[in-house]
């Protein structure tokens, strides 16, 4: 009999499951904050989950601030982990395409340390063939470009600073990336303006304003720790420019979006280029 098996990506910033019965989930989890209830919030986690067997672990969240070092996150990561999987089988992903057992991931950290880009690019290459292409993952915080030769992935880093070199880990995304960390200036009222160096606003504000995200009541990932609605996001964009509310309308927010995702997208699209450039065979 085949063992239920729950997978589990815990990252800086969310934690998220999901199994092959449809059953999938996503929680925001401020890891440079939390770290300490880690292994409480895992139980809920698990709890709320289908019953399994067994637990096939990736992870991001070793990169938070809170430690020290990234072998020092794996092992606060894997020893929450343990302490809520008691009789349960834990194998935890290894950029190489393997699986360790927890005790051994423990040994060789960093063979763990943000290895779920890995783990996605081998679960698409299941569907596609022997094919030639660019897998394009955008996500809150980072993208991922991981090219595919011959149904493999085939980058040329393996951690997150040969990626990083390589324009293969691209450290921008649609919620968690400061506004002012893509652009020095955006237009305002027929001038550029240039921006204060601030967390006020991220890129959650600017897909929010252009509509591409749902509004909610919830507050997680917003710069100021106000609602994720197009109101507060006008508000968080106008401290941007240092303006008040009354400086700053929805059509000055909605052309302040407008600009920052452009400049989002070319970096991207620049990056995609470069990743191409080094040689990823002929695109299908």
């Amino acid at each position: 009999m085949v063992k239920r098996c729950l997978g589990i990506d815990i990252g800086g910033a969310n934690i998220k499951v999901a199994d092959t019965d449809s059953y999938a989930r996503s929680w925001p989890f401020a890891m440079w904050t939390r770290s300490e209830e880690l292994p409480v919030f895992l139980e809920q986690v698990l709890s709320e989950a289908p019953k399994i067997e067994s637990l096939a672990v990736t992870m991001t969240g070793e990169l938070a601030d809170c430690f020290s070092s990234k072998s020092q996150g794996v092992k606060v990561i894997l020893d929450a982990v343990q302490q809520v999987t008691a009789g349960k089988d834990v194998r935890v992903y290894q950029v190489n395409g393997n699986w360790a057992t927890v005790e051994a991931a423990r040994q060789d950290a960093l063979s763990v340390a943000a290895a779920n880009w890995h783990a996605l690019a081998r679960f698409v290459t299941r569907a596609t063939g022997e094919q030639n292409f660019l897998l394009v993952d955008v996500g809150s915080t980072t993208t991922d470009l991981i090219p595919i030769v011959a149904g493999s992935p085939s980058s040329r880093g393996k951690d997150d600073v040969s990626r990083l070199l390589a324009s293969e880990l691209v450290y921008t995304g649609v919620e968690r990336t400061p506004v002012c960390g893509l652009v020095e200036s955006f237009p305002y009222r027929g001038e550029m303006c240039p921006l204060a160096a601030e967390l006020f606003a991220t890129t959650l504000d600017v897909y929010l304003t252009l509509g591409d995200l749902v509004e909610s009541a919830g507050r997680e990932h917003t710069a100021d720790g106000e609602a994720r609605s197009r109101q507060a996001a006008c508000l968080r964009l106008s401290r941007m420019i240092c303006a008040d509310p009354d400086q700053f309308t929805a059509a000055d927010a909605l052309a302040a979006a407008e600009w920052v995702a452009e400049s989002q997208a070319n970096r991207l699209a620049e990056s995609i280029t470069q990743v191409l450039a080094a040689g990823v065979g002929e695109i299908e």
